[in-house]
């Protein structure tokens, strides 16, 4: 549950600028996803928006850092009270990090300029936003606590995460000879991974430490 928030919130009003970082390392993350899959799949000119998608990423790495130094402080401060609050805000970050660098891949992947197979940018721009929502609804779960959206939203993630799986293996296993079906299948598996990401980060409203994550480990195995 969302008990490690009120944890971290009641130990010190400080700390009220850990979820601050966080909530705000969400919104850039969401803000990098739509830049770099526009890119991909509506053509937007990379040579536009790389400097843009570079400065927003960096200011998600700053985030992470001020949040794990203050998390640092945290514990130092509160002792084996803390441990379990800022260890779950540790994780968390690491995935809002993460869905950065797959934004980075996704932009990447834009730039080489290779053209998708028929179909397939239709495909990919419905799974473009549904992605962005998802990034959105993140972020408003996170800071509504609801249990109940919660597991809406990673019912709806873990099916969006196998189609990507799906689609990125029927890619790779195609024989139609299409140049473009390495780059489609590239193309699945970041955004797979953005979403992978963004429901771990939902997973700490209706899991226990100990399970954190559980979502994406069980798309993996699937």
């Amino acid at each position: 549950m969302f008990d490690w928030i009120n944890r971290i919130q009641s130990s010190a009003s400080a700390t009220q600028e850990i979820l601050e970082y966080f909530e705000q390392m969400l919104e850039d993350d969401r803000h990098i996803f739509d830049l770099a899959a526009n890119a991909l799949v509506a053509g937007t000119d990379t040579d536009a928006i790389k400097e843009e998608i570079w400065a927003t990423d960096k200011r998600v790495n700053r985030n992470e850092r001020r949040i794990r130094r203050r998390l640092v402080t945290h514990g130092a401060t509160h002792g084996r009270g803390a441990f379990a609050s800022d260890l779950v805000m540790m994780s968390l970050v690491k995935d809002a990090e993460r869905i950065g660098d797959q934004c980075k891949n996704i932009f990447d992947l834009a730039a080489m300029g290779r053209e998708l197979p028929p179909g397939v940018k239709d495909e990919l721009s419905e799974l473009k936003d549904s992605t962005s929502r998802f990034l959105v609804r993140a972020r408003n779960i996170y800071r509504s606590e609801n249990e109940a959206d919660a597991r809406a939203f990673l019912a709806e993630s873990e099916a969006a995460a196998k189609r990507c799986d799906r689609r990125s293996i029927e890619m790779v296993m195609s024989d139609d000879g299409h140049r473009g079906n390495a780059a489609a299948a590239l193309a699945y598996r970041y955004f797979k991974r953005v979403i992978a990401h963004t429901t771990n980060v939902i997973t700490s409203v209706v899991m226990p430490l100990d399970r954190l994550d559980y979502f994406d480990e069980d798309i993996e195995t699937r």
